[in-house]
């Protein structure tokens, strides 16, 4: 177990995938303190904006595909504005292709996992960043 709570923003346009990726957090072992949900990029970054002043986010999880704005803008987007420097992001698709992947890792994920996931692949993508943090 990781010491303390963890303040995690997800992303995603489906409100059901955003509470499996929250069941998933718990399950691998995450003590969540908050949880920030946004439904696309252009949310995930007022969220961003809005809490800058408050305790850090210690993890955002973004899906790639979504409407307004995608996974791969919004990573793109924070680089720009320096919003959540530092903090890992890991990337949850159903994208298997490559060249999203490299594209998200250029733009600053740190990870990626594949839809449909299980709670150990969370924990095992998402723990480590955690401790590296």
């Amino acid at each position: 177990m990781l010491g303390g709570s963890v303040r995690a923003l997800i992303i995603d346009d489906s409100a059901v995938m955003r509470k499996v990726i929250e069941r998933a957090l718990r399950q691998a072992g995450l003590e969540l303190s908050e949880v920030l949900q946004a439904s696309n990029g252009e949310e995930a970054l007022q969220t961003l904006r809005d809490n800058q002043g408050s305790d850090a986010l210690a993890l955002i999880l973004s899906d790639i595909n979504m409407p307004v704005m995608d996974g791969l803008q919004f990573l793109e987007a924070r680089k720009q504005e320096n919003l959540a420097q530092g903090v890992p992001v890991v990337m949850i698709t159903t994208e298997g292709n490559e060249s999203f992947v490299l594209r998200a890792i250029a733009a600053g994920a740190q990870g990626y996992i594949c839809k449909p996931f299980t709670a150990e692949q969370v924990k095992a993508r998402v723990l480590p960043l955690l401790r590296a943090a």
